[in-house]
């Protein structure tokens, strides 16, 4: 099991030096004049995305609050309108059209209006986090509702249902739901869990660092699905982990999950591990975002930019169905015009369009080749 410090040291270590294959083009075309986002100076993300049912767009940055882009402008959102906090993790609009906002200090909600401050009470036996500097940390990490209308959060203090059927305003009823006791989790007591997915077939996946595997609930029981292990090595040191963060369920039916070492796709009988042997870009081919488009391409987003998985190409095989022998590169990358090639965050839009969030607070627009720039410091 990979402890979080060699975690953090390998993220410090992997922010310099990673690149694709092909070096980045100098000579880029001249951006037409469009609005752009107005960020602070600073090594920050733009961590997550959506498009609300009105068609704005929003966009959540761990040091620059809140961004919504309605086509013409973007209007920013600090803690001085309502936010917990300026470092937004998670956002999802639920099934209402009410927006739920996660962060380092806990749950928001925007109503359309206001945003309110949503305190998930906590059990009186949790235990203190293991790690000071998160001891008073409140992180939700992430937000999913299911088909069933609830609502489920990721957060450091363990996972929460919350029945979604009335608007909180202060404390609200937040069932805790536990997925392994006998675990520790992510710098935490509580078997953190940073990922949640719902299937088609209604289960619920599970996934966060620190934890071997992945889990699934089928609404009765919890099962641990044992990974291949995936080696990080930087320098002379190597680092073998087989955690998994769920990203998506494809028109296909496969389940896609990702870490700093790679891929794994699930066709519902075994796991399979694409790593940097089949063309994933960067030190490692590390993956953070996995998304499919309406044509059905897979997009990943890693250290090294942006990548194609191109399906047409012979499938993977082998005995256990966990190889990580490439037979082939599956991957095409496309990095040109990124300031900063490590990508958090991939979000389509209705029309089509993909839009990146990087590191150092960068927004962009993807045309199919090359990344037309979003955001800008104040000068």
């Amino acid at each position: 099991m990979m402890k979080y410090t060699q975690v953090f040291t390998f993220l410090t270590i992997l922010i310099v030096g990673t690149a694709c294959n092909r070096p980045v083009k100098k000579d880029l075309p001249k951006e037409k004049e469009h609005p752009k986002l107005i960020k602070n100076i600073g090594n920050g993300n733009v961590q997550c995305g959506l498009q609300d049912k009105a068609g704005n767009l929003w966009f959540g940055t761990s040091d620059n609050g809140l961004y919504k882009y309605d086509g013409k402008s973007f209007s920013q959102f600090l803690v001085a309108d309502g936010l917990n906090s300026n470092n937004i993790s998670s956002i999802l609009e639920d099934k209402d059209g009410k927006i739920w906002i996660g962060t380092d200090a806990g749950l928001g909600l925007y109503d359309g209006k206001t945003f309110i401050k949503i305190q998930i009470p906590l059990p009186k036996n949790l235990p203190p986090n293991k790690a000071e500097y998160y001891r008073n940390s409140h992180w939700v990490f992430s937000i999913m509702q299911a088909k069933s209308g609830k609502l489920w959060f990721a957060t450091i203090d363990g996972v929460y249902i919350y029945d979604g059927k009335s608007l909180p305003t202060g404390q609200a009823d937040f069932t805790p739901f536990i997925i392994n006791e006998a675990s520790g989790g992510f710098m935490s007591s509580n078997n953190n869990v940073e990922r949640i997915l719902e299937d088609k077939a209604g289960n619920i996946w599970f996934g966060g660092r620190g934890n071997e595997g992945v889990y699934r609930y089928d609404g009765k029981s919890v099962t641990n699905f044992k990974l291949k292990e995936l080696t990080l090595q930087f320098e002379s040191k190597r680092v073998s982990h087989n955690w998994a963060w769920p990203q998506l369920q494809d028109k296909n039916g496969n389940i896609w999950f990702s870490n700093w070492a790679g891929a794994y796709r699930y066709d519902g009988k075994t796991f399979t591990s694409f790593t940097k042997s089949d063309g994933l870009p960067g030190y490692n081919g590390l993956v953070t975002k996995i998304t499919e488009d309406k044509n059905g391409n897979l997009w990943f987003g890693g250290d090294a930019g942006l990548s194609r998985y191109d399906a047409r190409l012979p499938a993977r095989s082998g005995l256990d169905g966990n190889d990580d022998v490439g037979q082939g590169k599956l991957f095409t990358c496309f990095k040109d015009g990124l300031i900063n090639p490590w990508i958090w965050t991939i979000l389509e839009d209705k029309t089509g369009n993909l839009w990146v969030g990087t590191r150092e607070t960068g927004l962009y627009l993807f045309d199919g080749k090359v990344f037309i720039n979003y955001s800008e410091y104040k000068h």
